[in-house]
């Protein structure tokens, strides 16, 4: 493993337009997009690692536009990046179990596509921040919240999680229960824990107000105990929404970024790169 902390390409002028945008799910007028991004100078008959993203928004609002820096990001990797659209209650008056049903379709369409994009269906990873966080780790998780109409034989389960300070406790104690009550037990990440759950990286900042570190460290003794691999990072000072990017102070950025990034290498997802920071 490289563990090289002196090249991380941050990309300062982060474009504002996706390579293409594709309508992956519509519900009578609602059309739900894929915002893809994509290495320059794919070879051709080479399948790539899929990594795709959820905004975070309490399932309440929020925009794919979020995590557009990581997929620029990563696309350098050799990654195909999809920041996925989802609905939620400010925009379309909907409960959080219907975005995970879209959450679940979006990794579903990525999968059933894979030719089209040159995905190898080996090495998909879910990622998202807060409520987004829950839906990248709830799509490999929790039980139920198919979209019916779709086709069921297509797995929504991604290979691996990237999880930027999720909300993975949604029971009695944990985050929205008032809205989630007793499906909790389907709808929960860390109460549907079992093995064969994908390798995680759980990233948390210690001055999250809604995210208590005691709640992450639960879910990886839990992991720990069925078997599946999970590393948690733990950054001091951060507040909820540390990792997003931020022109002014990039730190928190830089940092989860890379240890993103020595995640994915350490399970074969990404080849082992160099890794530098501007200054």
């Amino acid at each position: 493993m490289k563990k090289v902390l002196s090249a991380l390409c941050i990309i300062i002028g982060m474009s504002a337009s996706a390579q293409e945008l594709i309508l992956y799910k519509q519900v009578d007028t609602t059309e739900l997009y894929l915002e893809i991004h994509k290495p320059k100078k794919m070879k051709k008959e080479q399948a790539y690692p899929a990594m795709v993203f959820f905004f975070g928004g309490g399932w309440n609002g929020g925009s794919r536009s979020q995590f557009r820096p990581h997929a620029e990001y990563f696309t350098k990797k050799g990654v195909v990046c999809f920041l996925a659209d989802y609905r939620v209650k400010k925009v379309h008056g909907t409960d959080p179990f219907t975005s995970l049903s879209d959450a679940k379709s979006a990794i579903r369409f990525v999968r059933a596509h894979a030719e089209d994009y040159q995905i190898d269906t080996a090495r998909i990873i879910a990622s998202g921040g807060s409520a987004g966080g829950h839906l990248a780790a709830a799509t490999a998780l929790a039980l139920g919240y198919d979209d019916p109409k779709e086709d069921l034989n297509i797995s929504c389960q991604p290979n691996a999680l990237v999880v930027f300070n999720g909300v993975v406790d949604n029971g009695p104690g944990g985050y929205g229960y008032e809205r989630i009550g007793d499906q909790y037990h389907q709808f929960s990440p860390l109460h549907n824990i079992r093995k064969g759950a994908p390798p995680t990286l759980l990233m948390l900042g210690t001055n999250d107000h809604l995210i208590p570190v005691t709640m992450h460290e639960y879910y990886k003794m839990v992991m720990d105990k069925v078997g599946s691999q999970c590393v948690l990072k733990i950054y001091e000072g951060g507040k909820h929404g540390f990792f997003n990017y931020n022109a002014k102070d990039k730190t928190f950025f830089k940092s989860t970024i890379y240890d993103t990034q020595v995640f994915l290498e350490s399970i074969g997802f990404i080849e082992e790169t160099n890794i530098i920071t501007e200054n």
